[in-house]
């Protein structure tokens, strides 16, 4: 049996847990949230060109990427929750580093340190979800991952009021409190089994992971571009700080509103496929309003994109989830997926920096994710729900 094993808690403990692990996924995005709505004050202050700014965004992506690749080596030699409060507590000095280092490569520096903190949460979270909730770990998968989007949604509506208080400074610092309160919760929860000792196999050697892990990605990309560039693009075209800020919030209360829904449905329907095609389509809506009429449907396709966006990301680690066997499996595959896939995405916002610089335009970074939109639809339809990746031990 399964170190693993889902064991009978009393009820305290089986509502102590979720909320612990709300608690730390609220926390893995407001460093990278608030970046969009400041990028103006940001750039005013510390001389960073569209190119420099998007690297505070994609620089986290790519080294969780890089970290979550290295999962199975993470999960060897850090126990799970020591890992999970280690990645929270480089999430707080990240946060405060940002409170009192206000020059361009301290805000560059700090971006390595919470990109490996948050890596190292995505990679150890979703196996202690699955060991813990049993039958119920989807459900508290979708919970997760809307807590993620939670986060972002509060930053990106916050940090511009907060500039305006306090300084772009303190916007980009005070998320260092919610990760305070973050470690303290996680450190009292009990501690886990250790799963060093039963490591899966590499998972890079199947065809249907790397599928899922440009799934993932492109929908992570999605995301990523939204939250680095939208603010930007729509002062460009006029509007206040404020109101774009409150627009990604806007934006992002549609993820949490979809991230919500997935995880009261998805233990309901074992084929993800409907869900997956409706995200797309959403998000596909709303990319098209960006291109065609920014200002007229600005609200629309807020809310359009962020229906997609929202639904996409729990449902990409709820589907590499489920192509595998026990808790380790999925651990395994997921942190494969996310790896490869925050590379993949890391790319998007990068891109649309260079457009930016380069055009004077977003428009057409919003072009070439509809496009892959088109390509998400293509791989969606072949996540049969009967399907599994079968790993091979090596002897």
């Amino acid at each position: 049996m399964s170190s693993l094993a889902p064991k009978v808690m009393p009820l305290a403990g089986r509502i102590a847990f979720p909320v612990a692990v709300v608690l730390v996924g609220l926390n893995l995005r407001p460093l990278l949230a608030a970046i969009g709505p400041l990028a103006d004050p940001i750039q005013r202050a510390t001389g960073l060109t569209d190119t420099g700014l998007a690297t505070l965004t994609t620089l986290p992506v790519a080294l969780m990427g890089a970290c979550l690749l290295a999962s199975r080596h993470i999960r060897s030699r850090l126990r799970e929750k020591t890992g999970i409060g280690l990645g929270l507590a480089l999430i707080l000095l990240t946060c405060l580093w940002r409170w009192t280092d206000t020059g361009g490569a301290g805000l560059i520096l700090s971006a390595v340190l919470g990109g490996i903190g948050i890596a190292l949460v995505q990679a150890l979270m979703p196996v202690v979800i699955r060991g813990r909730a049993g039958p119920a770990s989807a459900g508290l998968m979708g919970l997760y991952s809307t807590a993620i989007m939670g986060g972002a949604m509060i930053a990106s509506m916050a940090a511009p009021w907060l500039e305006q208080m306090a300084g772009w400074a303190t916007g980009l610092g005070i998320w260092a409190l919610p990760a305070m309160l973050g470690l303290l919760i996680w450190g009292r929860t009990p501690d886990m089994p250790d799963t060093g000792a039963s490591q899966p196999p590499p998972v890079a050697h199947s065809a249907r992971a790397w599928l899922l892990l440009i799934f993932f990605g492109l929908g992570t990309g999605a995301y990523t571009l939204v939250l680095a560039w939208l603010p930007p693009f729509y002062t460009r075209l006029g509007w206040s700080a404020p109101a774009a800020g409150a627009l990604l919030g806007l934006l992002t209360l549609a993820e949490v509103v979809a991230g919500l829904a997935v995880s009261v449905w998805v233990g309901r329907a074992p084929d993800r496929r409907p869900a997956l095609l409706a995200a797309i389509g959403a998000l596909l809506g709303g990319l098209l309003m960006l291109c065609l009429a920014p200002l007229a449907l600005a609200l629309p396709a807020a809310v359009l994109s962020g229906l997609g966006i929202g639904a996409l990301f729990p449902l990409g680690l709820i589907i590499a989830m489920d192509h595998g066997e026990g808790a380790g499996e999925a651990g395994a595959i997921a942190g494969f997926v996310q790896g490869g896939g925050y590379g993949l995405a890391a790319l998007l916002p990068l891109a649309a920096g260079l457009l930016r610089q380069h055009l004077a335009d977003l428009t057409p970074a919003w072009w070439l994710m509809a496009a892959l939109c088109l390509l998400m639809m293509l791989i969606a339809v072949r996540f049969h729900p009967t399907d599994r990746i079968r790993l091979s031990r090596t002897p």
